[in-house]
């Protein structure tokens, strides 16, 4: 049931309104400049001046120095978002410049916010205005601050435009959309913050994409719908994005799944993104949200991008509007559903024996001899577009699962990934004294490490583990993290060192891949006498290994090597993942 208060004042301008310009500097230029930080800031803060219904806030820091700021649209006045919630409000959250160099999200957002204040004080209401009455939007301008600041007019050399822009690097060079999990930047821990204060029923992210030409001005990525699962999955593929690219064809705006194509050009077929947890959607997705990637094609007039940007948020708010609390008890369902969840799949690949039919507007595609290096070379042809039939492989199936523990078990000095676990909502209790607990461990035994660095990192990939019950000494102080949580989803894709993008894959468990102590082979020598002697079953082993293995039975220090692993001073802790798995009831001393 939706009651329109006649005696709301959330529209009611403060005194000199009529004297203020509400005009972005986007419009003022014609649609070829986008703000600047200042700008952009200073023209919220008018905002949040002159209507009732928008708040200017901040919340931690940037990786500038300055806060990550926010603005919230409440109709009521009431921007504080745990009563938001309680009072059933749709809430979207929507970021922008998470590359600077890819404006259009906070020109869209500034007239947004803007029209629907404006527009509100008019009767009738629009159909937007009155959505707002069961919507809530919390929009951040600048998420790359020092993206933004760092402006320029050629690092985007493929772009039609605007003018000038800010870069894709933020002040330590990294890319933030790969930043969501590991939060190596203030930025991305800030953003935690304020997303699991928000706990947002939709996510939106506006950027511009690079890639093939074809007739769209607006491309999307939505949370893969197999990875959300359950009823929310087939929500989001059979009833959200259908509406959305429904909506934006009524406008004249079709839109396309963002463009990757298997060829060289996109008539070939493309798949659906598989959003790991690194990207926003993939971390948003973790505990239920809906998210909405918005990609404008980099080859349209920056005008014509900022404006299919603000029909497809406009569009996200009214299907919101019509289908709220579908969307807001499937989001709840989603988070109980992952408390009493006993197996959860943490590596996933796309089903390539399974495709559905994508009608696509593009452009024929040739070659021509290039004028500059004298080969051939790939162009679209624009007065032949094309609508064709295309294979859209968007199904993604796991490739691995695993059953969840009943906690796990962490030892305190693992303070990085223990804050990041806080910081993304995980409850946790610490142990009140020392004890030993039987747990199950993994020990690594193989993986494969990138060549190059990315992001500040050399990723792990293709991780195998062996599993085996030891008795571990914890400490006083130590963690438990118990698996019936709404975050339990979270919990396994980071702490399950298989994950795509666990912690372990960030490297930041690769100390326990070095060996710390080791022996010298011409004292070792005797003591290895010594300890076949004694061992006749490792003995046994031994020496059916120099049989089976010719390489083994002539290389002395692999045969020293292979005795001193398998001897009590070979360190137990070498490449024992300091995660450990509690698989039955046991009572533990907790704070």
């Amino acid at each position: 049931m939706r009651l329109f208060f006649v005696g709301i004042t959330w529209f009611l301008m403060l005194p000199g309104y009529a004297q203020t310009d509400l005009t972005t500097h986007f419009e003022k230029t014609a649609g070829t400049e986008t703000v600047t930080y200042a700008q952009g800031i200073a023209f919220l803060e008018v905002l949040d001046k002159q209507f009732e219904c928008i708040k200017l806030q901040s919340v931690g820091k940037t990786d500038v120095g300055l806060p990550l700021q926010y603005a919230i649209l409440s109709i009521d006045g009431d921007f504080d978002l745990a009563s938001l919630r309680k009072k059933g409000k749709t809430i979207i959250l929507i970021n922008n410049n998470i590359h600077a160099g890819e404006p259009d999200g906070v020109d869209a957002s500034l007239m947004l916010f803007r029209d629907i204040a404006r527009e509100g004080r008019q009767e009738p209401k629009t159909p937007l205005v009155k959505a707002m009455y069961d919507v809530v939007l919390v929009m951040i301008p600048f998420y790359n601050v020092g993206g933004v600041l760092n402006r320029n007019s050629t690092s985007r050399v493929n772009q039609a435009g605007p003018s000038a822009y800010g870069f894709r690097g933020n002040a330590q060079n990294y890319d933030l959309n790969r930043d969501f999990i590991k939060q190596d930047t203030e930025n991305a821990r800030s953003f935690a913050t304020l997303f699991h204060t928000c706990q947002p029923d939709i996510y939106l992210e506006n950027h511009t994409t690079n890639g093939a030409d074809y007739q769209y001005v607006i491309t999307y990525l939505a949370t893969q719908p197999d990875k959300l699962a359950g009823k929310s999955g087939t929500y989001l593929r059979q009833s959200f994005i259908p509406d959305l690219e429904a909506r934006m064809q009524a406008e004249k705006m079709a839109i396309s799944p963002y463009v990757t194509a298997f060829g060289d050009t996109p008539d070939k077929g493309f798949g659906g993104f598989l959003d790991t947890p690194r990207y926003s959607s993939g971390y948003t997705s973790l505990f239920g949200t809906f998210s909405f990637i918005v990609e404008s094609h980099m080859l349209k007039p920056f005008k014509q991008r900022v404006e299919g940007t603000y029909l497809f948020m406009k569009h996200v708010i009214l299907h919101a509007y019509a289908q709220g609390a579908t969307i807001h008890n499937l989001v709840l369902a989603y988070q109980a559903e992952q408390k009493s969840k006993k197996r959860f799949p943490i590596v996933w690949t796309r089903d390539n024996d399974k495709s559905s039919e994508l009608t696509f507007l593009g452009y024929e595609a040739s070659k021509k001899i290039s004028a500059v290096t004298g080969q051939e070379r790939l162009y679209y042809d624009h007065s032949k577009p094309i609508k064709t039939k295309i294979p859209y492989k968007q199904f993604f199936v796991p490739a691995l699962e695993v059953d969840k523990p009943l906690a796990y078990l962490i030892p305190q000095g693992w303070q990085e990934v223990i804050t990041r676990l806080e910081r993304s909502g995980v409850k946790m209790l610490r142990l009140s004294s020392d004890t030993q607990v039987e747990v199950q461990t993994y020990y690594i035994e193989s993986y494969e490490t990138a060549q190059k660095p990315f992001e500040g990192h050399y990723l792990h990939s293709q991780v195998q583990v062996k599993s085996e019950k030891q008795t571990v000494q914890m400490r006083k102080g130590d963690y438990i993290i118990t698996t019936d949580q709404s975050t339990n989803r979270y919990i396994l894709e980071t702490l399950e060192p298989q994950a795509t993008d666990s912690f372990f894959c960030w490297n930041f468990f690769d100390s326990i891949l070095q060996q710390k102590e080791y022996f010298s082979d011409y004292v070792f020598e005797e003591v290895a006498e010594k300890i076949l002697k004694e061992d006749a079953d490792l003995k046994a082993r031994f020496e059916a290994k120099k049989q089976t293995d010719a390489a083994f039975a002539k290389d002395a220090n692999k045969q020293l090597d292979f005795i001193y692993k398998n001897s009590p001073y070979y360190e137990k802790t070498h490449l024992r993942y300091p995660v450990f798995r509690l698989e039955r009831e046991t009572p533990l001393p907790t704070e």
